[in-house]
């Protein structure tokens, strides 16, 4: 039986979380580079750059998953993606 200090434990949970976050920023800016490419075919089709219920659904998905944060959440990942309105 392997006892683990508390210290150990902290710096392992710790680092799993760093791995976590890297993976979460990747997905983050995957997520960039295909609203983009999302984007440019709407404005080169003549439509808009923003399509608000597609926003309302993604506010709704992350809201549900994750609570009141989760709009939060949404919203930021909204403007990193596609910028301010």
């Amino acid at each position: 039986m392997t006892t683990t200090t508390p210290e150990a434990a902290i710096a392992d949970a710790r680092e799993r979380i760093d791995v976590l976050d890297d993976r979460i920023i990747g997905l983050i800016q995957e997520r960039m580079a295909v609203s983009a490419v999302v984007q440019q075919t709407r404005i080169a089709s003549g439509g808009r750059r923003v399509h608000l219920s597609r926003e309302m659904e993604i506010l709704a998905r992350y809201r549900d998953a994750l609570g009141r944060p989760g709009t939060g959440l949404a919203m930021t990942l909204l403007e990193l993606c596609r910028g301010r309105v």
